[in-house]
């Protein structure tokens, strides 16, 4: 079991590293500091970048998937519990079809039995995608390890950023000998000790965009089924 999770651990890394956002970086700067040759407004420019991608690359450290029930919910983990983002126009919409099934079952309650079984199917359906618990989502909160993952991955991401050729030729125009060696040299060596860190500790958030990895929470006991247990003490 143990050597299943470092092997699943390591086919992660890619989830786990800034690597999206290295590339995007990677892709901007040239356009934003003029390939190195920078004028003040380059410098702001490719400034902002960095302060930009550091934000994003830290906060995406905190995001999660959630599978609950057959549907899937993006979050950011706070310090109690997670804040979903496409929880509250899902719940809405259950609301009101749930509102329309009910009308429809007090209006037709004189038409018979056959009635009431459709609408107990339509509540069973409803209750079938329910708003996600606080205890649920209390098992996403912020945890220690997140904050050991979010910095680690904007290390990884400055030490590549200041390492970059473009940056370095607009911010450091006469590197020294010194400075040129570990400029060339700390990016591997960052990576490899950041990945060694994450198969060590590994984190259970997977961020939005890789559903296909997470796992359905199933923290929540299935409600008896009312049509079934009707039809039980019907043929009883």
């Amino acid at each position: 079991m143990t050597s299943h999770k470092k092997l699943s651990t390591a086919a992660n890394l890619s989830n786990l590293l800034p690597t999206g956002t290295i590339l995007a970086f990677e892709a901007l700067v040239p356009a934003f500091s003029h390939n190195g040759d920078c004028l003040p407004a380059n410098k702001y420019l490719t400034l902002s970048i960095i302060v930009g991608f550091s934000l994003v690359c830290f906060f995406s450290s905190f995001t999660d998937t959630i599978k609950f029930k057959g549907r899937v919910y993006y979050g950011i983990a706070t310090l109690s519990s997670i804040f979903v983002f496409n929880q509250e126009d899902t719940d809405d919409d259950e609301e009101e079809k749930g509102g329309a099934q009910k009308k429809e079952g007090d209006d037709d309650e004189e038409k018979g039995s056959a009635q009431k079984k459709e609408g107990s199917c339509c509540t069973s359906k409803k209750d079938s995608d329910p708003k996600i618990p606080h205890k649920v989502r209390k098992k996403y909160k912020i945890r220690l390890i997140d904050f050991v993952h979010a910095l680690s991955s904007l290390l990884v991401f400055l030490v590549f950023a200041i390492s970059n050729s473009d940056v370095q030729r607009c911010f450091f125009p006469r590197p020294t000998a010194n400075g040129t060696v570990l400029m060339m040299n700390l990016p591997l060596a960052v990576w490899t000790g950041v990945s060694f860190l994450f198969m060590l500790f590994p984190t259970k958030r997977r961020g939005i965009g890789f559903e296909k990895t997470v796992k359905t929470d199933t923290t929540e006991p299935k409600k008896p089924d009312t049509v079934d247990r009707g039809v039980q003490t019907s043929v009883i």
